[in-house]
């Protein structure tokens, strides 16, 4: 009974961190915590030895990595080896987010990072988040993308969300060919230096979204072609038994 009623409160726990307010407002040690609970809860033991997996891929000096980790949950690293950069932006399941990522941004000045719980979040829902960073990746920001949410993976599916050198667009539709189907919803907003898109300067752009956002612009793509994030749940360090 004590079993039970410890996991209980361990899922209201999450399911309130799930809350959009509660999660941006969280400080570094606040959502370590979180994320401390969230491997307890899926029994998650991550492994210092595991191989580091590329997950994506920009082009051959910028990709992220998972590391620290174990079935795919672990810690996930933004890299830029021309720039030293070796960044932690979160811990959690990289292919939580099935949606489509673009990055085209010659500069390299502009990363965007989206993620999604790989979990049920119940009646309440949780909140989507992607980072984001116009620093080359050295600091990330934190904005939500779906709100209430009981399926984010699954729903993650219908995103597409791109990064150019001066913006960045959410698109969702229901269709595959997210970009060019009828209905689809484009938010875009300004990319600049320290932006915080939760706070705009109006001088320096504003978010367009619905019938006054331009459509989403042809021929984006990620230099080395990926646009979705990988990740190979069986690799495990040496002497570990492969994941079923």
């Amino acid at each position: 009974m004590k079993r039970i009623t410890a996991m209980s409160l361990l899922v209201a726990l999450l399911t309130l961190a799930g809350c959009r307010t509660d999660y941006e407002d969280m400080t570094t040690v606040q959502r370590d915590e979180y994320n401390r609970q969230t491997r307890s809860l899926y029994s998650y033991k991550p492994d210092p030895s595991a191989p580091v997996q590329v997950t994506y891929r920009i082009d051959e000096n910028r990709f992220m990595t998972l590391e620290n980790y174990d079935r795919c949950n672990g810690d996930n690293y933004y890299n830029d080896t021309r720039l030293g950069i070796h960044q932690k932006v979160w811990t959690g399941v990289p292919t939580g987010y099935r949606g489509r990522l673009v990055i085209d941004d010659p500069s390299g000045v502009n990363v965007v990072v989206p993620t999604a719980k790989n979990s049920s979040c119940g009646d309440r829902g949780c909140t989507s988040y992607f980072a984001y960073s116009t620093d080359s990746g050295r600091t990330f920001k934190w904005l939500d993308y779906k709100q209430y949410s009981s399926h984010p993976s699954e729903d993650s599916e219908k995103y597409k969300i791109a990064v150019t050198a001066n913006a960045l667009y959410i698109v969702k539709a229901d269709a595959v060919n997210l970009e060019h189907s009828k209905g689809a919803y484009v938010r875009k907003g300004p990319l600049y230096p320290m932006v915080d898109l939760t706070n705009l300067d109006e001088r320096k752009g504003r978010w367009e979204t619905g019938d006054e956002a331009p459509p989403f612009p042809v021929g984006l793509r990620t230099p080395s072609g990926q646009d979705h994030f990988t990740c190979d749940a069986s690799i495990r360090s040496a002497g570990q038994p492969k994941t079923p």
